[in-house]
C-alpha cells in the first residue's frame, strides 16, 4: 500500500529543558528533549505566610498582615520523573549509544546544576594561547580576569511543556536511578527524578542582562498570560453555575 502520509496517530509534542550558556562551544542552546514524556507531573504553589508576631510587639499596636495579604506571586514547582533507555538505539547500532548508552543524557542533566564556566572553544583557545606564552588571545575573546567573573551561578534554564507552558526554571531536586549497564558499566537505562522551581522575573533580577534573561522574563509572562486567558475563559462556566443555583 502506497504510504500518502496520512497518519491517525496524533503528533505527540515532547518536553525539553533549554539551557542557556557558554558551556560548549559559545552562545548555543543546549536543548535536552525527554526521550519519553513523564506519564505524571506534579505542580504545587505555595501560599505566602506572613512572619509571625514577637511577643513584644503583640500588643504594640503595630500593623498586622490581612489574612487575604500575598505581596508576590507564589512559588510555583513541578516534580517529574524522566525515563532514559539506549535499548532501542543499541538494537540500530547507534556508535553514541554502544559507546555510552545514556551516560551522556544523564551529564546534560547533571551540568545544569553546576555553575557555569568559559567555554569549551574558549578553554581550548586559553590553553594553546597559554602554551605560546601570550595572553593576547585569551584577553580579546573573553579569557582573562574577567572571564571569570559571572562563575558562581547556575545557567537559566527553560522547561517547556508544551505551547501552554514555557518557564524558567532552576534545578532544585536531582536524582539518578541506573537500573541497567553495559558491558563497560556505562547505564543503559535509568529513572531521573527532578525538582524544579519556577523563577520570576524578581528572581532573575540578579542575573547579568542578556539575550537569555530577556527571553526568560519573556516566556514567564507569556505562559502567566495564558493562565489569565484560560482563567476568563471559565467565566462563561461560572455564570451558568450562578444562574443554575438560583431559586428563581
Amino acid at each position: 500500500m502506497a504510504d500518502t502520509g496520512y497518519s491517525r496517530s496524533p503528533r505527540l509534542l515532547k518536553g525539553a529543558l533549554v539551557e542557556f550558556s557558554e558551556r560548549f562551544l559559545g552562545p548555543i542552546p543546549n536543548v535536552i528533549v525527554f526521550q519519553y514524556n513523564p506519564e505524571s507531573l506534579t505542580r504545587s504553589l505555595t501560599v505566602w505566610q506572613p512572619p509571625e508576631e514577637s511577643a513584644e510587639g503583640a500588643g504594640a499596636g503595630g500593623a498586622t498582615e490581612r489574612p487575604t495579604a500575598q505581596p508576590s506571586d507564589p512559588p510555583e514547582t513541578f516534580t517529574l520523573e524522566l525515563i532514559l533507555d539506549a535499548t532501542d538505539d543499541l538494537e540500530r547500532g547507534d556508535f553514541e549509544a554502544v559507546a555510552t548508552g545514556v551516560a551522556d543524557r544523564i551529564a546534560a542533566l547533571e551540568l545544569l546544576l553546576y555553575p557555569t564556566e568559559q567555554s569549551l572553544a574558549g578553554q581550548l583557545l586559553g590553553s594553546i594561547s597559554a602554551s605560546l606564552g601570550g595572553g593576547g588571545i585569551s584577553a580579546s575573546l573573553g579569557g582573562g580576569a574577567d572571564a571569570t567573573a559571572g562563575r558562581g551561578t547556575v545557567p537559566i534554564v527553560l522547561f517547556i511543556w508544551g505551547p501552554g507552558r514555557i518557564v524558567p526554571v532552576r534545578l532544585t531536586t536531582f536524582s539518578v536511578e541506573e537500573q541497567a549497564f553495559s558491558p563497560i558499566l556505562y547505564p543503559i537505562r535509568a529513572k531521573v527524578s527532578v525538582g524544579l522551581k519556577v523563577m520570576t522575573p524578581a528572581d532573575l533580577e540578579s542575573y547579568p542582562d542578556g539575550l537569555s534573561k530577556e527571553i526568560a522574563i519573556k516566556c514567564f509572562e507569556f505562559t502567566r498570560l495564558q493562565k489569565k486567558v484560560l482563567g476568563a475563559a471559565n467565566l462563561a462556566n461560572s455564570v451558568e453555575s450562578i444562574l443554575g443555583m438560583l431559586p428563581f
